[in-house]
Parts: structure tokens; sequence; C-alpha cells
């Protein structure tokens, strides 16, 4: 399987008052016609995800979320991850097939069956499991089947 980048490309800021800063995310092409849905996906995302408080994202005005240090980041809107196959094996967590995928310091998980593909970049300090069950409403709720 290829290896993905760095989970996070650009350094976050620097540490800013009594909390973390902005989590800086490398910006993206985002898909005409899926500003909506990302829009009520984003508002409709925990304020807690795996025992990781929720961070700002720059550029503000991706369609991206961040919680805990270092940063879990989700980004909606993103292309067919490489790794997708018409064979891939994905892995169900309530209602929501993901496609894992290596990256350096963690995994990706893209939602591949959902129109637009979510993807989230899990640290190795986190519980995969714990935490795309604790987006999955979210997703549900949010973003269609393809």
């Amino acid at each position: 399987m290829p290896r993905r980048p760095h989970l996070i490309l650009l350094a976050p800021l620097a540490l800013a008052g009594c909390g973390f800063g902005a989590v800086e995310v490398e910006p993206y092409d985002v898909p005409p016609g899926v500003d909506q849905v990302c829009a009520s996906l984003i508002g409709d995302l925990p304020e807690v995800v795996s025992d990781a408080v929720t961070r700002d994202v720059k550029p503000a005005e991706l369609p991206a979320a961040a919680w805990g240090q270092p940063p879990i980041v989700l980004r909606c809107g993103v292309g067919l991850p490489p790794e997708y196959r018409p064979d891939a094996i994905l892995t169900e967590i309530d209602g929501v097939a993901w496609l894992p995928a290596e990256g350096v310091g963690g995994m990706f998980f893209a939602t591949v069956d959902r129109d637009p593909i979510v993807e989230v970049a899990v640290p190795d300090d986190y519980d995969p499991a714990t935490v795309l069950g604790d987006l999955g409403p979210s997703i549900t709720a949010n973003v269609p089947l393809r």
C-alpha cells in the first residue's frame, strides 16, 4: 500500500495564550457543488472527539475541522484517495464505510461511500475507532451516500 504524507503537512502555528493555536491545513481544491453539504457537516461536528477539544483551522475558509494536540484533522470535499480500488477493503463503523490508508505518524480514513468524500487524519496518539465513531453521527446526518 502506498504511504501517505505526514498527517499535517504544514506546521501548527505557535501556541497562543493558554491554548493551542490554529491548525494550519494545506489548501486543497474543493469540487464545485459541495459547499452546502460541507458547511452543514462542519457546523454539526462535535466539540470533543476522543477526549480532544476542537481547534480553529487556518485558512478558516476551508471546509475542515481539527481537535486536540497532535491534531485530528477532518477535511470535507477531498478527491478520491489514491489507495482506492474497486476491491479495496473498507472498515465500517456505525454505518460509515471508511477506506484506511497509512500515513507518517498515523492513519488517514476516507468515506468513499459518501458524496462529497470526507477524510480524517488520525495521529497515532488516538484510537481510530473512537475518533471515527465520534464523527460518524455527524457524517451520516449531513453527507449523503453515493
